[in-house]
């Protein structure tokens, strides 16, 4: 069995030291020089030859950061890794995974591609915008969940009637598996875009009445969608509203909102590092479930358990 080491990009050092650190290992020695223009030059500073090399970057603000992570496959390659397995917490550009109008770009296949290119023998990510991207790889994916560390984290609530919600139509199938898990029913909020970022109208499909509403989606980045949704939902009768939300890009007014919103609370991940903290924000590791998976990866065992 090869040995393994476990590096990290610029932008997910602190993610990335817990997961080595749940792992077991320390992070390996990496430099990553930067000429006065901006081109970024990656060097590890150890031997990785005949190593499986786990680089951990999560691809947020996107574009130096997907470079960075694919020079950083490109080194390991060619420092002779035995495999190089590119560990994305958050896995940008994962919204635009179609042609929704005309001539426009499918840039989940073409980071896909990117990657690949580069050398990546293996992907691993969490919780990924549309099930599909997964298809647009043509080597193995380590699909994650969230679910695994939100769940326990719900049961401690002990709300007396919780009710899940999805707060668009794309995100039935999360808040479905959360309320199966928890024997609960689920409602959704049904959306209409102007253009992206911008809400025409919502309405809530379902009774809230009476109830404790947990909003369920993968990613949050203005927060406009979330806290329109959690307002019609107070509106409708409920009686708390909260959510849980994988990726916390958190972008624009996203803080503001969150904190003028009458969401409870926001339960989000570490996939991407807090800008700012915010009363309503709080944060859980993935480090844990990422050391649980790489285990399974190199010892060639399932990672089925690591879902709800």
């Amino acid at each position: 069995m090869s040995e393994v080491k476990i590096f990290a990009g610029t932008n997910s050092l602190r993610l990335a030291e817990k997961i080595a650190k749940n792992y077991g290992k320390k992070l390996g020695d990496l430099t990553m020089s930067k000429f006065s223009d901006g081109e970024m030059s990656p060097s590890f500073d150890e031997s990785i030859r005949g190593c499986t090399v786990f680089i951990i970057q999560s691809t947020n603000p996107p574009s130096d950061n997907i470079l960075e992570l694919c020079l950083m496959i490109d080194a390991a390659k060619r420092a002779s890794a035995y495999k190089v397995c590119a560990v994305i917490p958050y896995f940008g550009y994962a919204r635009q995974d179609r042609k929704d109008r005309p001539r426009v770009s499918i840039a989940a296949k073409l980071i896909a591609n990117m990657l690949t290119s580069a050398g990546a023998d293996r992907i691993m990510a969490c919780d990924l915008h549309a099930g599909q991207i997964q298809g647009f790889f043509d080597i193995p994916l380590d699909h994650l969940s969230g679910s695994a560390i939100f769940a326990p984290y719900l049961s401690t609530l002990k709300l007396p009637n919780m009710i899940f919600a999805a707060p668009d139509v794309g995100g039935v199938a999360r808040a479905r598996s959360f309320a199966k898990h928890f024997e609960v029913e689920m409602v959704v909020c049904d959306k209409h875009r102007k253009r992206a970022n911008e809400i025409a109208s919502m309405q809530v499909i379902g009774d809230v009445e009476g109830k404790d509403v947990i909003l369920v989606d993968d990613l949050v980045d203005t927060a406009g969608t979330l806290c329109k949704a959690a307002q019609i939902i107070m509106e409708k009768g409920a009686t708390s509203v909260r959510a849980i939300v994988t990726h916390g890009v958190l972008s624009g007014k996203a803080y503001e909102n969150i904190e003028n919103s009458v969401l409870e609370e926001l339960v989000i991940t570490d996939t991407i590092t807090l800008k700012q903290q915010s009363s309503k924000i709080r944060v859980l590791s993935v480090a844990e479930l990422f050391a649980k998976a790489i285990h399974a990866v190199i010892g060639n065992t399932s990672i089925s358990s690591l879902f709800i």
